[in-house]
């Protein structure tokens, strides 16, 4: 096949063109290289021509090795090469490699910076993160910026912002510019900032627009222009009615989440209480082992399974649920049960025991609290709304508690001994002449309500402290809802518990945590007094006993 003079051409143009490429790629590749050792240098002043060249090159590889510097990471070794140590500085790896060095075997310096030179650090490092092909490091740079001044990167994030495409990104630059905007001496552009603020802003702007609002010792405004004035006080109004509704919402969803709470502490309760008419003073210890036992869990895994570390609190839902409920059933075989008709000596029993298994507890795992790791799919959160954040440890309790839920539902309504408890509840001693053991429903009942306890205390270890008092915290307000709800019932213990747990979270803010408990304790007995029975009153037989 006889190939032509104008293929030849452009065969030998693209041969060339791709050497061409790829000389270039490798000089610059080696001008980024050593530009990047002299970070190193004896010299501060090559130092900063360094700096400055990184920053103008725009390869975000230089980031890391900016940072150690800047935060006294950062080594040389004999052979000019750079080290960036870790937080601890007990490990160090090679800045251009990556790799692990010994660097016991190292003769390490450090580098000579100054003030200065952190400042153009400061400006190299912004430039290489605004500028950055990851929407994730933009972001970041965005909110480090909203932070600090930015007056010297001004001109940056004007380039910046008119090359993202990122909304959320382009937002926050535009309230960078904004809050620089505010000190500007051009009247058009301080009302344009105060308009992005207004629009965009949350309240860590409300300093600076209150600034605006100052006033002397002679009760004279320090902002002469009357315009700005009006501009920022109504910018700060619609900050502040904006933060309102933002509060109401967190309100509602940590309501929602304490309600959770409180519907594990009493679901159990209300079981037993509707069914046998104890007054069971340790359910509140039944949270505390549920916890303890998450602890245990998770420190198994950590021992024998660190691989698996992250499905510890998958496991410990069964053992929290069975060891309660194991800890529940010998209780009542061993005790409770001798005293059935006798509420008195119920209660002093009960808080007897309460108080055994709080000092067994500090006898075993010491009185003071241990810490329980969320795993790490339950860490951080979900911003759903500028200043809002939903932790998704909460998230999940309440998916949690739903399911925990409808599962004591169905296990209430489709099973039989589900059909033998409702029996019992609403008429022991017919129930009995027709063949049910009450005894043994009496049993398993009170092991379903200590299990379902200890599913509380594994919640309740996902989001505060695990102690020996732990159960002491929900006691009452587990009777309250118990009792609000209406007693057996779950859908009044459902109902009581949100209602509860809401209504706590939007009026502590106002009335305070002391003043707020007595407020709903007032209210409750109010209700008791209107219905007796509850919110949900109880249907049957048992209403007549």
């Amino acid at each position: 096949m006889k190939i032509s003079g104008n293929s030849k051409l452009v065969f030998a143009l693209v041969v060339f063109l791709t050497m061409g490429f790829f000389i270039i790629s490798t000089v610059e590749a080696n001008d980024f290289e050593i530009t990047l050792k002299d970070l190193g240098n004896k010299s501060r002043s090559k130092i900063k021509l360094a700096v400055k060249a990184l920053g103008n090159m725009g390869n975000p590889a230089a980031i890391p090795v900016m940072e150690a510097l800047k935060e006294k990471r950062l080594r040389i070794s004999d052979n000019d090469a750079l080290i960036i140590l870790n937080e601890a500085k007990d490990k160090g790896s090679d800045a251009l490699t990556g790799q692990l060095v010994e660097l016991d075997s190292l003769n390490l310096r450090k580098p000579r910076i100054n003030n200065a030179v952190r400042r153009l650090l400061s400006t190299a490092i912004g430039k290489l993160k605004l500028f950055s092909d990851d929407p994730e490091i933009r972001l970041s740079a965005a909110q480090d910026l909203l932070k600090r001044s930015s007056n010297n990167l001004v001109k940056l994030i004007e380039k910046a912002l008119k090359k993202e495409t990122q909304d959320e990104i382009r937002n926050l630059f535009l309230l960078v510019l904004a809050k620089e905007g505010l000190n500007s001496d051009d009247k058009s552009k301080r009302l344009q900032s105060i308009q992005t603020i207004t629009n965009l802003g949350n309240n860590d702007f409300k300093t600076a627009l209150e600034n605006v609002l100052e006033k002397n010792e002679e009760d004279e405004f320090l902002e002469s222009d009357s315009e700005i004035r009006d501009a920022a006080s109504n910018a700060i109004a619609k900050i502040e009615k904006r933060q309102f509704f933002k509060n109401q919402a967190a309100n509602l969803f940590y309501g929602l989440s304490l309600g959770s709470i409180l519907l594990l502490a009493a679901l159990g309760l209300a079981i037993t209480f509707g069914l046998m008419g104890v007054i069971n003073m340790a359910h509140g210890e039944m949270l505390m082992l549920g916890a303890y036992l998450t602890f245990v869990v998770q420190n198994l895994f950590k021992e024998y399974l660190p691989g698996y570390f992250e499905l510890y609190l998958i496991a410990a839902i069964p053992v929290s649920f069975l060891g309660s409920a194991l800890v529940g059933i010998i209780l009542e075989r061993g005790i409770i049960r001798h005293l059935y008709g006798r509420p008195l000596e119920t209660l002093l029993a009960t808080w007897g025991i309460s108080l055994v298994l709080i000092q067994t507890i500090r006898l075993v795992f010491g009185a003071q609290n241990v810490e329980v790791a969320n795993p790490s799919f339950l860490s951080g959160g979900v911003e759903v709304m500028n200043g809002v954040v939903f932790p998704y440890s909460r998230i999940a309790i309440i998916i949690f508690v739903v399911g925990v839920v409808i599962s004591i539902w169905m296990l209430l309504q489709k099973t039989s001994l589900g059909l033998q408890v409702r029996a019992v509840t609403q008429n022991r001693e017919m129930a009995s002449c027709m063949g049910i053991s009450t005894y043994k429903v009496d049993m398993y009942t009170f092991g379903l309500g200590s299990g379902v306890a200890g599913l509380g205390g594994l919640a309740l270890s996902q989001i505060g402290n695990v102690g020996p008092e732990l159960g002491q915290l929900y006691i009452v307000d587990s009777f309250m809802v118990v009792v609000l709800g209406g007693v057996g019932n779950i859908a009044g213990t459902v109902a009581g518990a949100l209602s509860l747990g809401i209504f706590n979270k939007f009026l502590e803010p106002v009335a305070g945590a002391v003043l707020g408990k007595i407020i709903v304790l007032v209210l409750i007995i109010v209700v008791i007094q209107k219905r007796p029975q509850g919110l949900f009153a109880l249907k049957g037989r048992m209403v007549d006993n």
